[in-house]
């Protein structure tokens, strides 16, 4: 990308915003995992630029830095933003942002001074420490609230035992009451919103079976190939 190319793409992040604000929405999401725009500046082994925008962890925030200022400038103090990152990416799935919390506040410190209020911490299952070496059982969502100080939503695998890239096999999925883990950690403080996917998609009644306590849509094949 070119220094025109970056600074359109930050205008329209910012121009984007600045519409969802015009027309209602509480705040804003945005999308820096998974592989996308954002997260291909985050990650080394994307990120190759020896400008302004690439060269060590912190430097290569610059990019996302940018686009969370441009989008706190035209929504002002008041609107959440919400920012999705992720360790695993769709091309890599033993992807790593950061291998210590250090690293990891690294990343995550100079968005969260840009303006960014709740952190999504997108893992495959909510589950798994995210640093084991450590000794601690919090996730990336859980770390994210630990060395940030902000809000933080955890992601992945909510209602499901065994997840579809895991195994490429569709029969092996099945939608599950796993909440019972899930709310302890949060009752614990790990985070502070959940945020559910494949589960909510596939089940409509999703939301209303889990206050209920009643069994959730079990996947099959042909489910699965609509949802992914």
């Amino acid at each position: 990308m070119t220094e025109e190319d970056i600074a359109d793409t930050i205008a329209a992040y910012a121009r984007s915003a600045a519409n969802a604000k015009a027309v209602g929405f509480d705040g804003i999401a945005i999308h820096g995992g998974h592989g996308y725009l954002i997260d291909s500046f985050l990650w080394a082994e994307t990120n190759k630029r020896t400008d302004r925008w690439g060269g060590d962890r912190r430097q290569r925030t610059h990019y996302g830095v940018e686009v969370v200022k441009a989008i706190r400038t035209v929504i002002g103090d008041k609107m959440p933003i919400s920012f999705r990152f992720s360790q695993w990416k769709q091309q890599d799935f033993k992807a790593q942002l950061a291998t210590t919390p250090d690293e990891l506040t690294e990343v995550l410190g100079p968005l969260a001074d840009a303006g960014v209020d709740i952190f999504e911490g997108s893992t495959r299952y909510f589950g798994r420490a995210e640093f084991p070496t450590t000794g601690s059982l919090l996730n990336l969502a859980g770390w994210a609230k630990k060395l940030t100080g902000k809000r933080a939503m955890t992601v992945g695998g909510v209602g499901i035992d065994k997840g579809y890239y895991d195994t490429m096999a569709g029969a092996q999925t099945v939608a599950v009451s796993n909440l019972d883990p899930l709310m302890e950690r949060f009752n614990h403080g790990e985070f502070d919103l959940v945020g559910v996917g494949r589960s909510l998609l596939h089940d409509p009644a999703w939301a209303k079976k889990a206050r209920e306590g009643t069994a959730f849509l079990g996947f099959s094949n042909d489910s699965l190939k609509i949802l992914t």
